[in-house]
């Protein structure tokens, strides 16, 4: 057996080692996993009635304050476009 078959044998069984230890590892890393999301879950709150009902209000009035501004810009936009289309028509 040559040098270089040795070298690729030992990097297989190597490499089944370590994936072997990974799966032995799996249980483990789930239930640390686990963990740490019930931890988390534990601090997260429900915001109340009203800080829903003022978040949703400032929302619908951004909506229409942004809607606006771009029907605004658009018919000016469009305005300019059909002055010049009928300017340089003639």
């Amino acid at each position: 057996m040559g040098v270089g078959t040795k070298k690729m044998a030992n990097s297989i069984v190597a490499s089944s080692e370590r994936s072997l230890s990974g799966i032995k590892s799996w249980p483990e890393r789930v239930k640390s996993f686990y963990n740490d999301v019930r931890t988390e879950m534990r601090k997260v709150t429900t915001p109340s009635r009203k800080d829903v009902q003022a978040t949703t209000s400032v929302v619908l009035i951004a909506v229409f304050l942004f809607g606006l501004y771009f029907w605004v810009i658009d018919n000016v936009i469009g305005r300019g476009v059909d002055f010049l289309f009928r300017t340089f028509a003639k």
